[in-house]
């Protein structure tokens, strides 16, 4: 199982797509990015892992579909409508689609089963709840919807704190928890996603983060970090802003409670290791370029987390699945 936002960890998803038979594999998805925009519910991390299992995803922007068209954007600026949220033409198929079946009574979990299996997608991707969760963000200029924050104003504003409103009323999907108390899985991995905007979300839920603690499982999490910067996006901006250093030291110690491996690239992984946070940490490259990048990764993770489960019943062998 991982645990996952949208680019860094769709690209570690997939890898382990490719290294694992798919249908084994359940990615639950940060949903607290969600939001309502034009009338239409919009997922952007779900669809991110969507469109990259699918073989969707457009490269070149780390967002939304290949070969995308703009006829209903370009119409809707025409008309003055709002345009700092772009939504190509085959992607808003989706979003009607999905906002069609809420407003029918349909469950997120239940209407995202069955896109993947449309877009002929054989990973499971669980959001993590089907109640509305929705990260706020407080700035200088006073509070923002999370998608304000980063798309429309690009993380320019200043960060001061961060709450998931929603949160503590919100329902885990159940398929979450049980997985997390199933004595046969195999680990539970954090991917390299935004540890405050994306990992956090996920484990605010009530007895998310304590059933991950409590897991037979080991638990391996990957930095975004690398060498003091984020590979994508506002992590390292959003850390510094709150006064954290931003390195992979500090989102191991920020994960140290709940992991038994922290991966990470190796010149960050020997300063990791140097801060003795009683986590075994594996150095490994990280930066995910090509899809031998990712594939690579992903045997790293699942080679850890087996030697983790080792560790912790020697009568394991390597074969674990």
């Amino acid at each position: 199982m991982a645990l996952s936002g949208g680019i860094g960890g769709a690209k570690l998803a997939l890898g382990l797509s490719r290294v694992l038979a798919p249908e084994t594999l359940t990615v639950v998805a940060n949903t607290a990015d969600d939001f309502e925009h034009l009338g239409l519910s919009i997922s952007p991390d779900i669809d991110t892992l969507m469109y990259t299992l699918a073989g969707l995803d457009n490269s070149e922007t780390g967002w939304g579909r290949r070969g995308e068209t703009w006829a209903f954007m370009s119409a809707l600026a025409q008309l003055g409508g709002e345009t700092w949220f772009k939504l190509g033409d085959a992607d808003l198929a989706v979003h009607v689609e999905r906002t069609r079946r809420l407003r029918a009574g349909e469950s997120l979990s239940r209407i995202t089963t069955d896109l993947c299996q449309r877009l002929g997608i054989a990973v499971r991707i669980l959001p993590m709840s089907d109640d509305p969760v929705r990260t706020r963000i407080r700035t200088d200029d006073g509070w923002l919807d999370f998608q304000d924050y980063f798309v429309r104003y690009q993380s320019r504003p200043v960060v001061r704190e961060i709450v998931f409103a929603g949160a503590a009323a919100a329902r885990p999907q159940p398929g979450l928890l049980a997985m997390l108390a199933d004595p046969d899985l195999r680990a539970v991995i954090i991917c390299p996603s935004n540890p405050l905007i994306s990992i956090d979300p996920i484990l605010a839920l009530p007895g998310v983060r304590k059933a991950v603690i409590g897991c037979r499982a080991p638990v391996v999490a990957v930095s975004p970090i690398i060498a003091g910067r984020a590979v994508k996006g506002p992590t390292a901006k959003m850390l510094d802003e709150l006064g954290v250093v931003p390195s992979a030291e500090t989102v191991a110690r920020r994960y140290a409670d709940m992991i038994d491996v922290f991966v990470a690239d190796p010149d960050d992984a020997a300063l990791v290791s140097e801060a003795c946070l009683d986590v075994e940490v594996h150095a490994t490259p990280t930066l995910m370029r090509t899809l031998a990048d990712r594939e690579h990764l992903a045997r790293a993770v699942l080679d850890a987390a087996d030697r983790a489960a080792i560790r912790q019943s020697p009568s394991l062998s390597l074969d674990v699945s």
